[in-house]
């Protein structure tokens, strides 16, 4: 199956062998703007000596036939040589690769029709120069140019540097995308039109975290963002817009408006609110596949892990009340219902699974429909199937709070947190679940490693049928240090000790303990690159990190047999298998206590290899729905503790 990256979210199964970096993308979308004719009749308009003086003689001698050719011509890539027939498409496309959001930056800066006309003009002509647009960088070639763009630097007391009026001056002739970059504020004229009920609108976004719906009103939790804002204290992009991986309201608004406009507030929400809307029609459509559940299913690991939970712990399921969040086919409800458990609310968002769900159950004569008659056919099970999100389910009484004996869900994404289903578990527990009840599994642990050289395709490529194609290999690693890749490791193929990088404890951690960052320090695991004394050490060559997770069924809730599923390297592959982060560049690693190196040699080189890698890991939900962002920062250190930094390496998710 195809996904367009940015509008549809992708199952877990959906995704092998290379997951693209996406943007940043925020889910408010910017007011209504000016035509897009006003600014060229004012500029025609005026006929002063100071027109004359800044050279817009060109624009001004232009007819009409010019601006219809303009409009139907292709839109140029403000970085690249790339076209394309819509304004949308090509933002989509500066935001996937080139990292400039020209939404988000139009709706976070408040920028009306002439700043946005201001600002592509002024990106074009800093990319002529080889300069960053963000940061003012020059670089010495475009390559490298298109290879340091970044996230928005700030803007202080909102002094936007393409203010100038020389920006309105069209940096390139003919330039299409003048005329349509605000084609999309005609489809938001629709969501204007919508009625709103706004105290109801208000009461639903007060406690909307971005794991929910990309989207926070100001509670006390985020406070003291929106008050550094309203504050009129300066704050970059990423301070406007993410607290530990949070969106303010204020941040959907601009902080240079005023943050008493409720109607924009209003309008704002509601835009996002259906854009999440969307996200999740299409991420829960997704796994309406058939073929996902199979492949789910028939992990064995996976599979055997929760059956034997659910069905060696009697003393637990034994007359429970259960809960399942995301059900899929129901094979865990089934489960719970075959153990013993007196209900199963067996919840599912995607309505075809759900309905699959209800007929497992019906044909398996677990269905509960209301009658527990002894002589009936239907109705003498345990099982309920609930369509819709666990979130709904409060609005709607279905479950009374706090009713739930065991919460049981098979949330774990890629990476562990991919998808945040993670959130709605949360959510179900706090909501639902009694005070002392079980979650099952009740603790995660994400862990990081080092790879060699195997870990990658280079070994492939270096001989294919007898040819030397080494150069495709070398080209896929370059690009792997900026996509994650999820793919199965081999265990030979782990050099470094495995570390621990954050442990989760689902019966007591907060929503925010989804964001972190960690410290973890590799070194070569075992005598792979001893050397003799006085010799030159035998040197390892670290290509990056690999991801990976377990979840506990642990004996706080599984007393008879606890378990633990395991994705790791060194264990049975699953469907996970490992998320893979390549370095920017490959760092020689020796064993500790070699001696035999030259000391003017940068760290991580052949020369003067490293003997610890102390790696900084950040892990945050990310502004996009359900995706998540991971940072690496490294640190190689020298045999007498020299250290040498790498660049910081970003990566998405999605």
């Amino acid at each position: 199956m195809g996904f367009r990256q940015q509008s549809i979210f992708i199952p877990r199964l959906l995704l092998k062998r290379n997951i693209t970096i996406p943007s940043f993308e925020t889910c408010c979308y910017p007011m209504a703007m000016e035509e897009s004719n006003s600014v060229y009749v004012e500029v025609e308009g005026e006929n002063s000596d100071d027109d004359k003086d800044q050279n817009w003689d060109d624009w001004e001698n232009g007819d009409e036939e010019d601006e219809e050719d303009a409009m139907n011509s292709k839109l140029l890539c403000l970085f690249c040589d790339s076209t394309y027939n819509s304004s949308n498409a090509l933002f989509e496309h500066c935001a996937s690769a080139h990292r400039f959001h020209f939404n988000t930056l139009k709706t976070i800066l408040a920028l009306d029709f002439y700043g946005c006309f201001k600002l592509i003009n002024y990106v074009r002509s800093k990319v002529a120069e080889n300069k960053c647009w963000s940061c003012g960088i020059v670089c010495r070639s475009k390559e490298d140019l298109l290879n340091h763009l970044h996230e928005v630097a700030s803007f202080d007391n909102g002094k936007f540097p393409w203010n100038d009026d020389e920006f309105l001056k069209p940096f390139l002739k003919e330039d299409a995308l003048l005329y349509s970059f605000d084609e999309d504020d005609e489809c938001e004229d629709d969501v204007d039109n919508m009625p709103i009920d706004k105290e109801e609108l208000m009461k639903d976004f007060e406690h909307i975290s971005i794991d929910e719906d990309d989207f926070t009103f100001e509670t006390e939790e985020n406070k003291p963002v929106a008050s550094r804002l309203s504050g009129g204290e300066s704050a970059s992009m990423t301070d406007t817009t993410l607290s530990n991986g949070i969106v303010s309201a204020e941040a959907g608004v601009s902080p240079y408006r005023n943050p008493n406009d409720l109607d924009s507030s209003l309008y704002i929400a509601k835009v996002a609110a259906n854009k999440i809307k969307d996200v999740n029609k299409n991420y829960f459509g997704g796994y309406s596949s058939y073929g996902i559940h199979r492949d789910m299913i028939s992990d064995k690991v996976r599979t055997d892990a929760y059956r034997q939970a659910i069905l060696e712990n009697p003393s637990l399921l034994k007359g429970s009340v259960v809960m399942d969040v995301g059900c899929g086919t129901g094979i865990l409800s089934l489960f719970a219902s075959q153990a013993g458990a007196s209900r199963v609310i067996a919840v599912e968002a995607s309505e075809k699974m759900a309905a699959v769900a209800a007929q497992i159950a019906k044909d398996n004569n677990l269905l509960w429909i209301g009658s527990k008659n002894e002589g009936s056919d239907q109705g003498n099970g345990v099982m309920e199937v609930v369509q819709g999100m666990v979130e709904e389910l409060k609005s709607t009484q279905k479950v009374q709070p706090h009713s739930i004996d065991v919460l049981v869900s098979e949330w774990m994404g890629y990476c562990l947190l991919y998808e945040s289903m993670l959130s709605s578990v949360l959510y179900a527990r706090d909501q639902f679940l009694k005070p002392g009840g079980a979650v099952l599994p009740d603790t995660a642990t994400m862990f990081a490693a080092g790879f060699g050289r195997g870990g990658t395709s280079i070994p492939f490529w270096e001989n294919v049928y007898g040819f030397n194609m080494s150069c495709i290999g070398e080209e896929i690693v370059k690009d792997a240090s900026r996509i994650p890749i999820v793919d199965v490791i081999d265990s030979c193929d782990i050099i470094t000790n495995s570390k621990a990088l954050q442990n989760f404890d689902l019966v007591t951690m907060k929503l925010e303990e989804m964001d972190f960052t960690a410290m973890v320090e590799l070194e070569l695991k075992g005598e792979t690159s001893a050397g003799s004394t006085g010799s030159k050490p035998i040197t390892n060559w670290c290509y990056g990190v690999v991801v990976w997770f377990d979840t506990g069924f642990t004996e706080r809730f599984c007393k008879e047999k606890p378990t633990n599923l395991s994705t790791s390297p060194l264990t049975l592959s699953t469907h996970w298998s490992q998320t893979i982060l390549t370095f920017s560049e490959p760092i020689a690693m020796v064993s500790t206590g070699t001696l035999n190196f030259d000391k003017m040699a940068a760290v991580g080189t052949d020369a003067c290899p490293a003997v610890k890698i102390q790696c900084r890991i950040s892990v945050v939900r990310a502004a996009q729905h359900r995706s998540i962002d991971i940072s690496m920062e490294l640190t190689g250190i020298g045999p007498f503790g020299r250290k040498r930094n790498w660049p910081a390496q970003m990566f998405n998710v999605l």
